[in-house]
């Protein structure tokens, strides 16, 4: 599963052989989070969410809005399409 970024002790992975629509997991701390990137443009929006406060949510929402332009390119990337 390729790690597409890091921040805070989180990793942001794109898994090969997943789904369409454009999305992420966010893994750490013992939870997970599974994020919509809406690419190209967003909205970035939470599908998933298993232990994460909902402070901390709005923190790695705001960190995936950050690097829309690079996700949205790794998941091109790893699928072909967006």
């Amino acid at each position: 599963m390729p790690t597409v970024l890091r921040f805070g002790g989180l990793r942001v992975v794109i898994y090969p052989n997943d789904h369409r629509p454009a999305h992420v997991h966010v893994i750490g701390h013992s939870h997970e989070a599974v994020f919509t990137l809406g690419c190209p443009a967003g909205p970035v929006t939470l599908r998933e969410n298993y232990g994460f406060a909902k402070h901390d949510l709005a923190g790695i929402q705001a960190m995936l809005i950050h690097n829309l332009t690079v996700l949205c390119a790794a998941w091109k990337e790893i699928h072909g399409i967006a």
